[in-house]
């Protein structure tokens, strides 16, 4: 190569390159498919022309390197012309942006973002899912889902379902389960698939409202159940409240909303009237009997000074209904509201008088008086005028105010209070004189103010 050898190793002309396996340590190819040394590259457009060499034996030196020239076949007296390295770096600089472009073109990417069934086109250059929610700001949690996951190519749809938790009614119970579904009926599909048939429960709002927490469906046919009767939803209802209202159907307080499916794949729509109110009955107290004694009374007389009077007693209970039937009861209250009046009977004490001594056979004179009669035992009273005076003698008699019964006029109260069952007019009139009869025991002729005296005519 000559005497110039030495001075043209540091701009090495490409033809003279030397192997990669000749490559100086740190050596770093610049150009794909050369290699050479990691010498700068210089722009002669910002460089000064090489000096000429002082004589014609000298040479660059290695310190002179960056302004080397090819080797001169001029006299060596001759300047020598510094080489022009524009060309290459020019070409080193296109690659680099033709691959910077060829980058940037393939780290964007335009995908479709599907959150809970809003949908947008979304330019990016995420390279994977995670990077692109967490750039769209969007949150996920354990019981969401995301489709796919990883990185992510272009033109990819990415799918977010967030979970929200509903209301379901399985065998009676209701339980609060999660889902992503977007709509009831594929809430309830998603349920039945894994054996756990139910209905949604909706719930009402802070403003009242029906809410199921998302739309009935998309596409199957509603209908709604209320009152007895089926009915199709009005069309564009995509809600509960919205089928209910369409038909005009009010929403008590405590009425439940149902969201179901049939087997014929119908959703629907369920209003439960649910009534709650409180019950008041009354009942009848019976009242109590007591016997003082009379000392003005005559030995086996009775009568009554304080006629008894039944009391009341009233019960509250809380009934409720559902669609009309009963399904729970309790009591309210439950007291005596008015009490009885007890009856107070008078039993005479007073000796009864002896009888008159008979009288002596009168002088046969062929007359004389018969003796007087005994009074004789309670059988022995005169019952049969007791009943012609009270009920005419008509054992079935009822008074005009219907209060009193049969021959002796019974109230219902004393009937029962003496052992009686029924009415007293509908018993025979041997047991309605029987029971005249224990309560004279009882209670004595006062029982009959104004007929009590013929018992003893």
């Amino acid at each position: 190569m000559g005497a110039t050898g030495a001075g043209t190793r540091a701009a090495t002309h490409h033809g003279s390159l030397p192997p990669p396996s000749a490559l100086p340590s740190g050596a770093v190819p610049l150009v794909p498919g050369q290699h050479d040394v990691r010498n700068p590259v210089p722009f002669p457009a910002l460089r000064r022309t090489a000096r000429p060499a002082p004589t014609d034996a000298a040479l660059p030196t290695s310190a002179s390197t960056e302004a080397s020239t090819e080797p001169s076949t001029e006299p060596s007296a001759a300047p020598a012309r510094p080489r022009r390295l524009l060309p290459v770096a020019a070409a080193v600089t296109a690659l680099v942006l033709t691959g910077g472009a060829a980058g940037y073109a393939q780290a964007h990417k335009t995908v479709t973002l599907d959150v809970d069934g809003q949908e947008v086109r979304v330019s990016t250059f995420a390279g994977s899912v995670d990077a692109l929610l967490e750039d769209r700001g969007v949150a996920t949690g354990a019981r969401d889902t995301v489709t796919p996951t990883g990185g992510l190519q272009d033109g990819t749809t990415v799918v977010v379902r967030h979970a929200r938790p509903v209301l379901v009614e399985q065998d009676g119970a209701t339980r609060t389960v999660w889902t992503t579904a977007l709509t009831a009926d594929a809430a309830l599909e998603a349920m039945a698939a894994r054996g756990e048939a139910g209905a949604l429960v909706a719930s009402r709002s802070s403003a009242g409202r029906i809410e199921v927490g998302m739309a009935l469906t998309e596409g199957t046919p509603v209908d709604v159940v209320a009152d007895g009767a089926t009915r199709p939803a009005p069309e564009g209802a995509t809600t509960a409240a919205a089928a209910l209202a369409g038909l005009g159907l009010e929403v008590g307080p405590l009425d439940r909303v149902r969201v179901r499916t049939t087997d014929a794949g119908r959703v629907e729509v369920v209003l439960v009237r649910v009534v709650e109110q409180d019950v008041t009955t009354t009942s009848e107290v019976p009242f109590a009997s007591s016997t003082v004694e009379d000392p003005d009374r005559l030995e086996g007389t009775r009568a009554v000074v304080t006629a008894g009077v039944p009391g009341v007693r009233t019960l509250v209970e809380h009934v409720t209904t559902v669609d009309g039937v009963e399904t729970a009861r309790s009591t309210v209250q439950d007291s005596v509201t008015q009490a009885p009046v007890d009856e107070v009977v008078a039993v005479g004490t007073k000796p009864k008088p002896k009888p008159a001594p008979k009288p002596a056979p009168a002088a046969a004179t062929g007359g004389g008086s018969a003796p007087a009669a005994s009074s004789g035992s309670t059988g022995s009273l005169n019952w049969a005028a007791l009943a012609a005076c009270e009920s005419g003698g008509n054992p079935s008699i009822v008074s005009a105010s219907g209060k009193y019964h049969g021959l002796y006029q019974f109230s219902v109260a004393t009937w029962q209070a003496v052992g009686g069952s029924g009415l007293p007019s509908q018993a025979s009139a041997a047991e309605q004189t029987a029971r005249a009869q224990a309560l004279y025991e009882r209670s004595g002729a006062g029982q009959w103010p104004h007929c009590g005296p013929r018992l003893f005519s």
